[in-house]
């Protein structure tokens, strides 16, 4: 897999999705813009429709203005407002769901792995170690980035995934959800639910408009119908078609998160192997006991069933991206497989010769060029070292770098 280049494609794909956004919020605007200029046009007691001309429009251009610039105050305050209620922080959003925080001296075996694959990831993608969660209540393969930032990020994982996953598909989960935070995948996702909150906010409107129908009389009822009614469909049409958009943005940042997890670990088979087992299993990667609508975009895989706004490609077809030889009747031995109990930890066996050559008191004797040959080799002396060193570190000066 050629990773920068599957990279490169869903960045390109992403910002001409963005730039269809924009254009369908100009279009709103626009279309609201139409409809002040025809209630404007007609309201005096003309009984046949008038169509604005060119002249009138020209004459009219302060009102144009001003009916623009009064649509994107409302959109962008309701932008403003929903932003910031869902920055929170991950943290925040994690235990909401039902995470439990890992802490740094967790005894787990499986929770310790999980801290250390993270710290891993953490390491080779330059992001600053995200609060740990696991989802308990969760036995689905699932896992999510949350948090408007990197400095209050946080990743959860589902209680499935420490039970069915082998160290390397973990790897791989945990690097995806590293590339939502890496790209500022969050961050982009949260100011696109901002502009489709304010988008709704003109829909509402329309029916408080329409609410005031009651109030007037039948000539007067009219007119304020008209006006509800159109706020209605432009607000409403606005909506469905931007979730259309935002969703489509979000299935190019699920390609660019598998794709990033390969750069990340440089083991494609760990992310492919979170993937098919996801597939082998219907309904594996669903949501059970938290309401994922709200993390749906940074999810690991989908967590509830749509039949329209996806916002994520098809299992098959991202495992492909990642294994062009895959054959979907893998998935059939996978699942018996997975049938048989859950994936054992992995661990790693540590050294038993002596630590040489690095070790404090041992004969300085290497030449100059043993030692140049051995910069990006270690061995296992220098592993049994370096873990020495790290075993007579305070333990607050070690729970302070993580």
């Amino acid at each position: 897999m050629n990773f920068f280049d599957r990279q490169d494609r869903a960045r390109k794909r992403t910002r001409w999705l963005i730039l269809v956004f924009i254009l369908a919020v100009a279009l709103i605007v626009l279309a609201i813009d139409a409809l002040v200029v025809m209630v404007v046009a007609n309201a005096g007691d003309t009984e046949q429709l008038v169509v604005p001309d060119p002249a009138w429009l020209k004459a009219e251009a302060g009102l144009l203005l001003w009916s623009s610039l009064i649509v994107l105050a409302v959109i962008l305050g309701a932008t403003v407002f929903k932003i910031s209620a869902l920055s929170g922080g991950g943290g925040v959003v994690a235990r909401s769901m039902g995470g439990t925080l890992v802490p740094g001296d967790v005894t787990d075996l499986k929770r310790r792995q999980l801290r250390n694959v993270v710290e891993e990831i953490s390491i080779a993608s330059g992001v600053p170690v995200p609060d740990i969660y696991v989802l308990e209540s969760e036995s689905g393969i699932n896992a999510f980035a949350a948090g408007y930032s990197t400095s209050d990020a946080a990743v959860a994982v589902s209680r499935g995934c420490l039970e069915n996953l082998t160290r390397a598909e973990l790897q791989g989960v945990i690097a995806h959800e590293f590339s939502h935070v890496f790209n500022g995948d969050m961050r982009l996702n949260i100011r696109l639910m901002g502009i489709l909150f304010g988008i709704l906010m003109i829909g509402l409107a329309g029916r408080q408009v329409l609410r005031g129908v009651r109030y007037g009389g039948k000539k007067e009822g009219v007119p304020i119908l008209v006006i509800g009614l159109s706020l209605m469909a432009i607000g409403f049409i606005g909506l469905f078609f931007g979730r259309l958009i935002q969703a489509a943005v979000s299935r190019q940042r699920e390609f660019l998160a598998d794709a990033s997890a390969v750069q990340f670990t440089r083991e494609p088979g760990g992310i492919a192997g979170a993937l098919k087992k996801i597939a082998a299993l219907s309904n594996h990667g669903l949501f059970e006991a938290a309401d994922p609508e709200e993390v749906s975009h940074m999810l690991f895989a989908d967590g509830v069933k749509r039949l329209l706004f996806a916002t994520h490609p098809p299992l098959d077809d991202r495992i492909r991206a990642i294994e062009p030889g895959f054959n979907p009747s893998e998935l059939r031995d996978i699942a018996a497989r997975m049938d048989l109990g859950p994936a054992p930890l992995e661990t790693e066996e540590a050294p038993t010769v002596a630590a040489a050559g690095f070790a404090a008191g041992a004969t300085v004797a290497a030449a100059a060029g043993d030692r140049v040959a051995a910069i990006g080799n270690p061995s296992w002396n220098h592993v049994a070292y370096a873990e020495r060193l790290i075993d007579e570190l305070p333990d607050e000066l070690l729970e302070r770098t993580r």
